[in-house]
Parts: C-alpha cells; structure tokens; sequence
C-alpha cells in the first residue's frame, strides 16, 4: 500500500507539475486559450494536482517512524 501511495503521489504530482509548466509556456506565447480550456484553469487544475501529489507523499511520510520504520500502511 506504502509503494502504491509513493507512486501515485510522484505520478499525480508530475502531471500537475506538467499542466502548470504548459499553461504558463502556452500564456508567455501570447494565448489564452488552449485545445478549448482557459489557460487559468489549466493552471488551477496543475496547482490542484500538485497538491493532491504532496499530500498523497505526506501521508506515506507521515507513517514513517512508527512500528520501527514500517510504514502506516505495514502488513500484519
């Protein structure tokens, strides 16, 4: 459960990291919109992710430490 959390957090968090690098590259070229969507909310969306990303990385940091190192998530 540990490793799939540290995936899907890396995973998330680099999507999000992703849409915000290309809602601000496509805004410096001068345009608003993109395939549709208003850069803004492309942005909105990148900064969204990135934050779900980091809380999904707390919450397996968060688990460390207890139970000698094994995680939150440890099997039993």
């Amino acid at each position: 459960m540990e490793a799939l959390l540290i995936w899907l957090g890396r995973a998330v968090g680099s999507g999000g990291l992703l849409a915000c690098v290309v809602a601000v590259a496509t805004r410096l070229a001068g345009k608003h919109h993109l395939a549709g969507f208003e850069l803004l909310t492309l942005l909105q969306g990148g900064m969204a992710a990135l934050v779900a990303g980091c809380f999904l990385l707390l919450v397996v940091l968060s688990g460390r430490g207890r139970t000698g190192g094994a995680g939150l998530f440890r099997d039993r």
